[in-house]
């Protein structure tokens, strides 16, 4: 079964925030969906389109389970906390299992 992934472009406009509250509120989530990070910020170079400045890919055991963390009440409670003071795009793909 392939996994799923979260692959999240954002600008976020107060720093300290998103790291005292925003990464706090997600890790109940991402704990109990076991999300593992593969990307999380780091240096990059944006060879085309617009970039954001933070980039990050969450590995789930599965499409189904990565959507099911999104639309948790666990997330929620993250998801409205980040969108307070950071904007973005965040998109849920199965990865490919040849």
């Amino acid at each position: 079964m392939p996994k799923g992934y979260w692959i999240a472009r954002v600008d976020v406009a107060d720093e300290e925030r998103y790291k005292n509250e925003y990464i706090p509120a997600n890790a109940e989530a991402f704990k109990k969906y076991k999300a593992k990070f593969v990307i999380r910020a780091g240096k990059f170079d944006a060879v085309e389109g617009v970039a954001r400045s933070r980039n990050v890919v969450i590995e789930f055991p599965s499409y189904e389970v990565a959507v099911e963390c999104y639309n948790s009440p666990e997330y929620a409670i993250a998801r409205d906390i980040r969108q307070k003071f950071s904007e973005g795009e965040l998109v849920i793909i199965e990865g490919y299992d040849d």
